[in-house]
């Protein structure tokens, strides 16, 4: 189940031409591939683009219509491998992936595809996961486009911008015989707008034609002597059709160009970020009217040599927006005035930080310096010292940095999440056995790696929590621990990290986490899914898989809640006199899906006047010692502290706030580890029956009993 669905959304995939299209950002790049006569679309789901993939799989009977192959990859060197069938065959196709993560592991396929060249467009579209937002290492895809010279396109992030960013990309890439990236930030994927629409085309040539009469061009085969043909056919063919187009279909902007003898020069994923700052300068206006000279780079690589010159002619002083390090394009562009003998001083990450995302905060400062150096801004006043006075009303306090004031908050599991009571069965293994290495992976279960289980010695990429590991099968009386998701086994966690732990004997243990889907880019079905699927096959077993590739010792928990069980299932495994890789396979469904799930279904059955149970679990005050060790070895969100109620006790007692979703593992981690019995289920009763009623007014009549007899005994006693 995805997080998000877009059935309704994808109707407005079938406007026609002249209408007006409304939506999200990429939903308004689906449409553009529709607009472009593609011919396949494959990927692989991951933030910001993993609802990309959740539209395609929605628009699935509209994809169809128009004849256009989709796939699911398995994973991203899955995805662009896919654009192989642009090679000798006038297809179209697209890829999308989350970048930089998605482009290391497409890497290979990419390379070979960039040095053979295609003959029908071939668009990667990367989600740019940098900045504030990101989950993964800080680098950009500019390194990758420029070491297999592939063309980077950086569009402005505005709708109409990026529908026709999608379309000059595949006219591009085929007047190139080049792929193009076509970079997405997290924000232009998700910005709304509007936009004409145009027709939809059916591909002018059909994957059907290309299977009938296949074709073979030995020629674009990456193999020697073709290989080494390939590196100049790049600089002194591909390079100059690609100028050549990029500068008659004027993709780069110029705006304001001679209004002033300074400018800046900016990526198109940053403009509307510039502006705001040029705005709040009074260099710009809302709508996007400037007094500085702007030259928009929405084509980030190749860098265009005859229009940066013409720019910067006649400048005293240029200004470069490049977000992020190494500075690639700031380089390039002072090799370029350099070798042209311009006098232009280049400004860029010696007004703006070296690294990190350019927030409106950071552009600010950097165009407000830029501004004052050359006189466009009057600096900021001094303030001119004045004398003590003490003020007849007592001054506010000045507001604290927000640093200072707000505590940090680290990323944490969500509440009930079925991956919290694996790793509190962990660290109950360790009270017996020692603390063990722990080779970690992407996913949700990374953020075992903070409090407060602070699990996790390392994490080496998407699948290879197995292969982080691979160093430590030694002769140690103790065995490393790897973890890795249901997504990554399938990802590549099968080859990389069990088949590999088979071939080479390890002794090792992993820990497959099976949600029933890839939980942590958003609910998308895999091999092992539960679901349904009506045009995928699932219901693949994670167990039958490991046992496939030779693992002897295999466990699955089929509730991985029951932390008792999990901790004796891990404490077996790690200390079995049987050799040869352990796999433990931990199921449980995301509760938070699950919640998107049930949710609205219980509020519609209460609103149609339904009987509806809803389970909580609770805290005795008077029963609880104030340990706290159930936050410690749980840290559920819905689990807090509340003052004691008794008046001779100072210690809070532990709380179970509202938004518990009454998965127990507060209760069973305190049986597991034998703390105190001050957890208590309860159960919330919507819309009662007449026997809830009659049965809650007989326990009330007998509490009210008891309560009357123990208050006459202590009466009693009291004289």
């Amino acid at each position: 189940m995805a997080e998000r669905s877009f059935v309704e959304e994808v109707k407005k995939l079938r406007l026609s031409g002249g209408e007006v299209f409304r939506g999200e950002g990429i939903l308004a790049v689906t449409k553009a591939l529709l607009e472009s006569g593609v011919s396949y679309v494959a990927g692989y789901q991951g933030a910001p683009i993993s609802h990309l993939m959740d539209v395609l799989a929605d628009a699935q009977d509209i994809l169809t219509e128009h004849g256009i192959r989709f796939e699911n990859s398995a994973s991203e060197a899955t995805a662009a491998a896919t654009l192989a069938a642009s090679v000798n065959y006038p297809l179209r196709g697209a890829v999308t992936f989350k970048a930089t993560v998605g482009t290391n592991v497409a890497s290979d396929a990419l390379a070979n595809l960039a040095s053979g060249g295609v003959t029908g467009g071939a668009l990667v579209i990367v989600g740019e996961d940098y900045g504030e937002g990101s989950s993964i290492m800080q680098e950009r895809s500019h390194a990758f486009a420029m070491k297999s010279q592939i063309w980077l396109l950086d569009p402005r992030p505005n709708l109409p911008s990026i529908v026709d960013a999608v379309k000059q990309g595949f006219d591009l890439s085929e007047a190139s015989n080049t792929p193009v990236m076509l970079q997405l930030r997290i924000r232009a994927c998700h910005v709304h707008g509007q936009f004409i629409a145009g027709d939809n085309k059916r591909a002018k040539f059909t994957l059907k034609e290309a299977m009938e009469n296949p074709r073979r061009d030995v020629s674009r085969i990456v193999l020697p002597p073709a290989s080494f043909l390939h590196e100049q056919e790049k600089v002194k063919d591909r390079w100059p059709a690609a100028v050549k187009f990029i500068e008659e279909r004027q993709l780069n902007e110029f705006f304001s160009e001679g209004a002033d003898d300074i400018g800046i020069i900016v990526q198109g994923g940053s403009y509307n970020t510039l502006m705001r700052a040029l705005e709040r300068l009074d260099l710009a206006d809302v709508y996007g009217n400037t007094k500085v000279p702007l030259y928009v780079m929405n084509v980030a690589y190749p860098v265009i040599e005859s229009e940066v010159i013409r720019f910067c002619e006649g400048k005293r002083a240029v200004l470069v927006v490049e977000e992020g390090q190494p500075n690639f394009i700031e380089q390039n562009l002072a090799t370029i005035l350099r070798q042209a003998g311009s006098a232009t001083a280049l400004h860029g990450k010696d007004m703006l930080p070296v690294a990190g995302e350019y927030t409106a905060a950071e552009l600010l400062k950097g165009a407000r310096t830029f501004g004052e150096r050359y006189g466009r801004l009057q600096a900021l006043p001094v303030p001119a010292p004045v004398r003590k006075v003490i003020p007849l009303v007592a001054a506010t306090e000045p507001a604290k940095p927000l640093a200072e004031s707000v505590h940090a908050r680290p990323p944490g599991f969500c509440t009930g999440c079925p991956e919290r009571p694996i790793f509190s069965a962990m660290k109950l293994v360790e009270r017996e056995l020692g603390a063990h290495h722990v080779s970690a992976d992407i996913g949700c279960h990374l953020f075992s790696i903070l409090p407060p289980f602070n699990i996790g010695n390392t994490t080496m990429g998407y699948g290879l929590g197995a292969a982080g590991a691979a160093a430590l099968n030694t002769q140690a009386d103790k065995r490393a621990i790897s973890v890795m998701g249901d997504g990554g086994f399938w990802h590549n966690g099968l080859t990389s990290g069990i088949a590999n732990a088979v071939f080479n004997e390890s002794d090792n243990l992993t820990i497959v986490v099976d949600n029933n889907y890839t939980s942590a880019t958003g609910g998308q079905d895999i091999l092992s899914s539960k679901a349904v699927n009506a045009t995928r096959s699932t219901g693949h077993e994670i167990e039958r898989a490991v046992r496939g590739v030779g693992v002897k010792w295999v466990r699955t928990m089929r509730r991985t809640y029951d932390v008792a069980g999990m901790r004796d299932a891990l404490k077996d495994a790690l200390t079995t006199k049987q050799k040869g890789p352990k796999v433990l396979v931990a199921q449980s469904e995301c509760m938070l899906n699950r919640q998107r799930r049930e949710k609205p279904l219980v509020r519609k059955a209460i609103a149609d006047g339904k009987r509806q149970v809803r389970e909580k679990f609770g805290v005795d005050s008077d029963t609880c010692t104030g340990d706290h060790s159930c936050i410690r070895l749980s840290g559920c969100p819905s689990l807090s502290i509340k003052p004691n109620p008794d008046p001779l006790r100072t210690d809070p007692v532990a709380h179970v706030l509202d938004s518990c979703v009454g998965c127990g593992v507060c209760g069973e981690v305190s049986h597991a580890a034998v703390l105190c019995p001050s957890f208590y289920k309860a159960q919330i009763v919507s819309n009662p029956s007449r026997w809830d009623r009659l049965r809650e007014g007989l326990r009330q009549r007998v509490i009210g009993w008891l309560q009357k007899s123990e208050a006459k005994r202590r009466a009693e006693y009291a004289f």
